[in-house]
């Protein structure tokens, strides 16, 4: 894990500095505090910087790194987990290796296939690489998203790094506020890519390539989801035709193969332990690969619906793993500031605030941590995934009988202020069966709908979208899978948008944050690629997600953990807005600061705070993503110059 930096420019323009770069990798030091390195070419116009985080071949792995004669160059944030079969097919080649680290087979691959060099890769990674004689830049991130890459292109400039903190440390870098990037925040509690909170900056997609050459900038995915059995790769040929059995066997193969490739390392490393089925599962995976205990973590929460220390111990005792735990109280008012810093945009998913302390628990006995990530949107594991199959009967019945079940009339049934209340989610499930199914589920999944956006704007900032609709983003990631049921095309649809941009961001900017490297088996292209292939039955059925896995490896999970019901990885917010947040509240939304600022209605922020205080309404979630945005610019937007620094040390969660 490391982050990346860099520039090139058209001849005659101002090239990239080396104090200016080394500003730009100094604010990515918690992402590789190990090793830093440059890479000026004069003459050809490109910068490349990096800051390493040493996992493989300690000694060998300086960045940037070149191929023989140096004429390519690259710096990679990330693993390739293949590298070493990678490295003897290139000597096979004739190709000269000088290092035993995986970044090196980046340059020969390029020297190979050119850009084509990423269809040989399993891993996670944004790469770089410039080529002396073509005057090229190429610009790769990996299919799932689990690394990132922002930049910002000019007539004379493009400019990229890994976060996009390091490209505010530009000279005259602007920052101003993009208004739809604001409506998409407040949408889905993340700004989707490519669009970036300030104008002029994007973020390079998930499975995309950017080329810079001549000045002119070419952006084009290069891989997609195998939606159609056309589309499957040549590995998965005949699975149409596959029993129950032979799925189980090539899913527990291809896993247990992703979970070998990630224990590749040079340096410590251990597994986050949820007692959950995904990450008991990655759990017992790489104990049955390990010669000795694999060292797991787990952290836990005075409040017991937030608290899974006993499921973790559990897993733990039945896999005979090395299991470490912590029991924390964050406190809000302390995490806020460095969790503003760290995430660069505005981003409401609050279980970023616990996975930043599992992830100080675990850098303090390894560098590198094995997760769970991507089974609930690869295996159909999220609950909302069976009302989409119940709506989807729903939408089968007469015309007259769905007009009576979305009825008015069912929403002034009196119900819980809890949000997750039974008769809450009912009436929720009921209101939207009216609705073209896609946008059923986008009400779903909203923070704020598309009606409670347009209450909270004023005039003038609804003016500022030009008619925007940020239900595009989820739209266009539903079209690609058209032929599928409705289910794994929602599942598919996830896959490209909440999971990289929610729970991948999440994971990527808190471990990085201590600089520990997350690694995801499950989010290994060929393990995804099967469970777009699988038929929904082998993971859904009834009311119970992720089947395939609970039988396939049956053996690694207790029982008490099959039957477990899904617990949220969050922070008690209602409690926090009613306690030590509250005075914050006002003092924060309502000020002549954020007022001024021209985005929001005062009596509708009023009313937020309001219903929520009383008890009417539970309005945590939104009330943290407004918090959330405004602090944020006031730490990016207010000052002269951008922060290249926490405001304030940084306190153990």
């Amino acid at each position: 894990m490391c982050g990346i930096a860099g520039g090139v420019h058209t001849a005659g323009a101002e090239p990239l500095s080396e104090s200016v770069l080394r500003q730009m990798t100094g604010v990515l030091s918690h992402r590789g505090p190990d090793d830093e390195g440059f890479y000026f070419d004069e003459k050809g116009g490109a910068a490349l910087g990096h800051r390493r985080l040493s996992i493989i071949d300690l000694a060998g792995g300086h960045q940037p790194l070149s191929n023989e004669d140096g004429t390519v160059w690259t710096v990679l944030n990330g693993e390739i987990y293949n590298y070493r079969e990678l490295q003897d097919r290139l000597k096979a080649s004739g190709h000269t290796l000088r290092t035993n680290t995986d970044t090196e087979v980046i340059v020969h691959l390029y020297e190979e296939y050119g850009a084509g060099l990423v269809q040989h890769l399993r891993g996670m990674f944004a790469i770089a690489v410039w080529d002396t004689r073509k005057k090229r830049l190429l610009l790769l991130r990996d299919r799932l998203g689990q690394k990132p890459l922002v930049y910002r292109a000019t007539s004379t400039h493009l400019y990229f790094a890994s976060e996009l903190k390091a490209l505010l440390q530009v000279p005259g870098a602007p920052r101003t506020l993009n208004p739809r990037a604001v409506d998409a925040y407040l949408t889905y509690q993340y700004v989707p890519h490519p669009e970036c909170i300030l104008q002029e900056y994007r973020k390079l997609p998930p499975g995309h390539q950017a080329m810079w050459e001549d000045g002119r900038l070419t952006v084009e995915p290069y891989w997609q989801p195998p939606c159609e059995a056309a589309a499957a790769p040549a590995w998965l040929a005949g699975s149409g035709e596959w029993s129950a059995d032979q799925w189980k066997s090539k899913l527990r193969e291809t896993l247990t193969e992703s979970v070998r490739l990630r224990m590749r390392s040079d340096v410590p490393l251990g597994a986050f332990l949820s007692g959950g089925v995904d990450s008991t599962i990655i759990s017992g995976l790489m104990q049955e690969l390990s010669e000795r205990p694999v060292l797991t973590f787990s952290i836990g929460f005075p409040v017991k619906s937030f608290d899974e220390r006993a499921f973790a111990r559990q897993a733990a005792e039945h896999l005979g793993t090395e299991h470490h735990e912590l029991v924390v109280e964050p406190q809000a008012l302390d995490v806020l500031p460095r969790l503003i810093w760290q995430y660069d945009e505005p981003f409401a998913d609050s279980s970023a605030i616990p996975t930043m302390a599992l992830s100080e628990l675990t850098r303090g006995h390894v560098t590198v941590a094995l997760s769970g990530d991507g089974g609930d949107e690869l295996f159909a594991g999220y609950d909302r995934y069976q009302a989409v199959q119940l709506a989807a009967q729903f939408d089968r019945l007469p015309g007259v009988m769905r007009r009576m079940l979305a009825a008015r009339l069912w929403q002034k049934i009196p119900g819980s202020v809890n949000q997750r209340s039974i008769i809450r989610r009912g009436k929720r499930f009921l209101a939207a069966l009216g609705e073209e199914p896609q946008r059923r589920y986008l009400n779903w999944v909203s923070t704020f709908s598309r009606e409670t956006r347009d209450s909270l704007y004023t005039e003038g900032f609804r003016e500022s979208l030009g008619g925007a609709d940020s239900a595009d983003f989820l739209l266009r990631a539903y079209g690609g899978c058209s032929s599928r049921d409705l289910v794994t095309r929602t599942t598919v649809a996830d896959m490209l948008t909440y999971l990289p941009c929610d729970i991948l961001t999440k994971v990527d900017l808190a471990s990085m944050s201590c600089g520990l490297e997350c690694r995801s088996p499950f989010l290994d292209h060929h393990v995804a690629e099967l469970a777009v292939a699988m038929p929904l039955e082998r993971k859904l059925r009834g009311r119970k997600g992720k089947r395939i896995l609970l039988e396939t490896f049956a053996d690694l999970l207790p029982e008490s953990i099959q039957q477990r019901p899904k617990m949220g990885f969050g922070v008690p917010l209602g409690d926090w807005f009613r306690g030590e947040l509250r005075p914050m509240l006002e003092e924060t939304l309502l000020s002549s600061r954020a007022l001024q600022r021209g985005l929001f209605n005062p009596a509708a922020v009023r009313r937020l705070i309001d219903e929520h205080q009383q008890q009417r309404w539970d309005h945590s979630y939104r009330l943290w993503a407004l918090i959330c945005l405004e602090l944020w610019q006031q730490m990016f937007l207010d000052p002269a110059t951008p922060p290249a620094a926490p405001p304030v040390p940084s306190v153990a969660l």
